[in-house]
Formats: structure tokens, sequence, C-alpha cells
């Protein structure tokens, strides 16, 4: 890479999720197509997660304190004087108004991914991936700038690429994929698969998720017992994950970023949602036509969720509106929209306007 490189800061275990290291590594993979490396200065739990982000061509530094702590804000302050990056990614709930603020009088910008708002940023640039919360309800200081909402869904490469791959909906049988959260803490996604099994009509159950699911070993267990036998399939590599996505008829996601992923291709859902920070979401994607919400997992009806599942699969016209209402709202150049962005602000206009002529 010919250009200074970005310094992303975040964590990921089992209590924090997965969701915050998924959508940097996003972000990464499109600062490579302007040549920029990125330096993770991260502690990951699993370890098995920084292989991918190697293999992916960034730079991975194992942080020796937890985010938003005085050691990690001192380390990060060395290494941003070490580096000399563009810019520092934050990403995570930990990181306050005053680590923020110090890392802003270091480094040339600072970026934050959140979607909580829940206090002061001065950070030059703060970023939404989600569908909530709104523009009123981040603080922030007078030269910050928003990016919010669906022009800035951070959508994996390969799967936008299904886009095409969906422009038809598969033969029967009938497919339910289940994607909810990263790690899934509570194994809100086997009592789902159970449900899913129990109703008429649903003839394969596809679980799609990252290799560091929590509840991977009872959903494997559930591959080979009882209904699952022949009918739960799971699917953790990208390729795999795709050719589930294509086939399904229907998903049952949370608000998360599989959710705008899987409006993006255009994939009817029904939302199940586990947090409280993703009702925003969800309940924008039921706005916008592209997925039914049925409540949360912890007041989740058996048979109203049954039900819902019943309605969604005999009825192919709401599945088609659904689809086309999913792929309208999110297009998938989230990733390419935040880096210009980001550019913008590094460089002076001239220099913007003769990169993207040159482009």
């Amino acid at each position: 890479m010919s250009r200074s490189p970005v310094l992303f800061r975040v964590d990921a275990d089992p209590e924090q999720g997965y969701e915050q290291v998924s959508r940097c590594h996003v972000f990464a993979a499109a600062l490579q197509r302007r040549r920029r490396t990125a330096y993770f200065l991260s502690r990951l739990d699993p370890g098995s997660m920084i292989l991918p982000l190697k293999r992916g061509g960034n730079e991975f530094m194992e942080a020796e304190s937890p985010i938003g702590t005085k050691e990690d804000l001192e380390e990060t302050l060395r290494e941003i004087r070490r580096l000399s990056p563009a810019a520092v990614v934050v990403d995570s709930p930990n990181a306050d108004e005053d680590y923020l603020g110090r890392l802003a009088k270091a480094a040339p910008l600072v970026v934050t991914l959140d979607h909580h708002a829940a206090h002061h940023f001065p950070s030059r640039l703060v970023v939404n991936p989600l569908l909530g919360p709104s523009r009123e309800a981040y603080d922030h200081g007078d030269r910050t700038q928003l990016l919010l909402g669906e022009r800035y869904a951070l959508i994996r490469s390969e799967i936008r690429r299904l886009r095409p791959l969906r422009s038809q909906e598969p033969q029967t049988p009938f497919r339910v994929a289940v994607a909810l959260s990263e790690h899934d803490p509570d194994g809100f996604t086997a009592e789902v698969v159970k449900l899913l099994l129990e109703t008429p009509g649903v003839e394969k159950v596809d679980v799609v998720g990252r290799a560091h699911h929590r509840g991977l070993d009872t959903l494997r267990a559930m591959t080979e017992e009882g209904a699952g036998a022949g009918r739960l399939e799971i699917a953790t590599e990208a390729n795999e994950v795709g050719q589930k996505l294509v086939r399904c008829h229907a998903a049952i996601t949370s608000g998360t970023a599989w959710s705008l992923e899987l409006a993006c291709i255009g994939v009817p859902q029904l939302l199940v949602v586990q947090d409280e920070a993703y009702w925003p979401t969800a309940r924008r994607l039921e706005e916008e036509g592209a997925a039914t919400c049925v409540g949360s997992m912890e007041n989740l009806q058996p048979q109203n969720f049954k039900q819902a599942v019943v309605d969604l699969l005999a009825d192919p016209l709401e599945r088609q509106a659904m689809a086309r209402c999913g792929r309208q709202l999110i297009d998938g150049r989230g990733p390419d929209r935040l880096i210009l962005a980001l550019e913008v602000l590094l460089h002076p206009y001239r220099q913007i306007q003769t990169f993207a002529e040159a482009a």
C-alpha cells in the first residue's frame, strides 16, 4: 500500500459481541481499494478471528488492555505516534467523550462507528451503519460530520455480489434462513430453529453465521437428531453462506447488520429483536416494507411466530414486495460512500477532484 494507513481500535468477545469487529473488517476491505493499509489494535476472543483479518491483507496488533481504559488510551496514543495514521477508527460503546477527545488531539482524523448515541462525540466523523437512532439523537461537536442510515450500511462485497442471483425467487422446497446476532449469548438461535422445524410448510432450515458463533455446537447436534436430521444445515464459510442465501425463500433476523445484508439482496424477513439497540433498525425495515417485526425474543409467542412464517410462505406477492423494498432501501454501496467521505475530509477539494477524475 502506498498511502498513509488507518488504525482501527476495536475489541470483540462473547460478552461485547462481534458485530463491531465485523463491520470494521468491511470498512478495512474498502480502504484497500484506496491503497490504505488497515492496522487493527484489538483484543479478540476467540483468537481464531485474527486469521481472517490477516488473510484480508490487514495488520494485527494485540491490545494489552480493554478499550476505553486509561492503559488502553496510553497504548493507542503510542501506536498513533508510531504509525502516523491518516485516521483512527474507534468502534466501542466503552469509548466515551474523554477517550475520543484525547485521540482527536493526537490523530489527524478520528472516526467513530456507533449505533447507541449514548454520549457526546468530539470525533470528526461519526458513522452509524444501521438505520437508527436518528440524527437528532446524537450529541456532537461543531465540526463533526454525521453519516447515518441506509446510504452507509456496511455490506460485505461477497453479499452484494448475490443481488443478481436473487433477481428471481428460487423454486420449492421452502427454505428459511436464520441469521440472528453475531454471537447469540442466550442461545436464541436454537430456540428459533426448533420453532421453524415445527412449522408446517418449512421443509429446510439454514443457519448462517460466523465460525465463532457461540451456539454452533448445539446447532450441529440438532442437525443429526430429531426433526433437524436431514432438514437443518449450517453455513459459516463465505461461499456456503452465499449458496444458502440465494436459495432461501425467507429469513429470520433481528435488526443487526445481517438484516441489512439480506435486505440488500432481496430476501423477505421476519424480525425477532434480541437487543434494545436494534429496535430502530427493525422498525425502519418494517416501515419500508422490507420486513415484518414479530416482537422481541423475550416476549415471543411460539404460535404467533409459526403463524407469521406460514402466512409469509403462503403469500408469494408479499415476499416479492418485501424483496423489492429491501433492494431499493439498501443498495450495498455504503462502504464506497464512507471511504469517499473519509478521503474528502483528509484532502483538499482540488485533490479529491483530481483523484476522482483519475479513478
